[in-house]
């Protein structure tokens, strides 16, 4: 049995897990788990599949960095063209947003 790469402690064992990408569930791909700490390990051939699933999905390439704007007394902030096609957003349209902690922002639609 193969040692766990991150904890050193549990051992590998082979499962097929679901993979979330930017919250949407991608599919059960096999991966090698630690019974221990929970990590998981894909190889090279499963990390392929992942990456074509999230192309058909369109979730490939659709983080992008922005910058903070000011309009008047209050800040915006500019969403990529990618992300705007992928959430189908309008302008004008009401969106809920609200603080996850001190370093994430959540925008529901």
């Amino acid at each position: 049995m193969k040692k766990c790469y991150i904890c050193n402690e549990g051992t590998l064992e082979k499962r097929k897990v679901d993979y979330f990408l930017l919250g949407e569930n991608l599919g059960k791909f096999e991966a090698e788990v630690c019974n221990k700490c929970g990590e998981q390990f894909f190889d090279e051939e499963v990390d392929e599949q992942i990456t074509k699933r999230a192309k058909e999905k369109g979730l490939w390439g659709i983080m992008a960095k922005t910058k903070i704007g000011q309009a008047g007394s209050t800040l915006d902030i500019r969403l990529p063209k990618k992300i705007i096609e992928f959430l189908d957003l309008k302008k004008g349209e009401e969106v809920i947003v609200y603080p996850e902690g001190k370093k994430r922002l959540i925008i529901e639609t």
